[in-house]
């Protein structure tokens, strides 16, 4: 069962000011990173521009060292890893927040998104010596744990933003009409929130 949802066109003036401010917005984010680019192939070893030669000699640095190496395998698994972990736990908390209406919604909204808030070094601090006690030290698999209560929190408030404009009848419908309740999540709901699990995704790699 797909669900279609109506199209809401504004006008022409506001979706040209909201693709303008959009430009920006990514420009401002983006150019920063493009500018470094190509002082990757400097000769120099100062970054500056003009730069002085065109060379691969910080590429060739990198692939010959294990060192460097060895960072970036590490990096990529717990990128990987970390994604793989924060997006289904933090769409499951956001959907687990929609759906309750306790007077103890705050108190857990504000505990879920905390480690957004508190100080990187106090997370480090309170991880190892937790890490200590759990002989998880130095350990691949601690390091990724910590990384996924750092990243959980960017995928909960994504999903759980989109949600607050979700219509639940859809569901209903759907049940109604003889869909399992597997089928309404794969058809209907996962579809409507996915762009946002998407955007948790993307928080959650730039995190690591």
């Amino acid at each position: 069962m797909n669900v279609t949802l109506p199209h809401t066109a504004g006008s022409p003036v506001a979706r040209s000011a909201l693709y303008v401010v959009s430009a920006l917005v990514l420009a401002f984010l983006v150019l920063p990173i493009v500018a470094i680019i190509p002082l990757s192939f400097n000769s120099s070893s100062f970054l500056s521009y003009p730069i002085a030669g065109f060379s691969l000699r910080w590429y060739e640095e990198l692939i010959g060292s294990s060192g460097w190496m060895s960072a970036v395998r590490n990096s990529v698994l717990v990128a990987a890893a970390t994604t793989a972990l924060a997006t289904p736990l933090g769409t499951l908390a956001a959907l687990g927040l929609t759906r309750l209406s306790s007077s103890l919604k705050p108190v857990l909204i504000a505990l879920l998104l905390a480690p957004m808030f508190v100080p990187v070094i106090i997370v480090a601090v309170a991880c190892y010596f937790l890490y200590a006690q759990l002989g998880l030290a130095h350990s691949m698999v601690g390091l990724v744990l910590a990384h996924t209560v750092l990243a959980t929190p960017f995928v909960v408030l994504v999903v759980h933003a989109s949600l607050q404009g979700f219509d639940a009848t859809l569901l209903r419908a759907g049940a109604s009409l003889g869909a399992r309740p597997v089928t309404v999540v794969r058809r209907v709901l996962l579809p409507m929130i996915a762009p946002y699990m998407e955007i948790g995704r993307a928080s959650c790699r730039e995190r690591v």
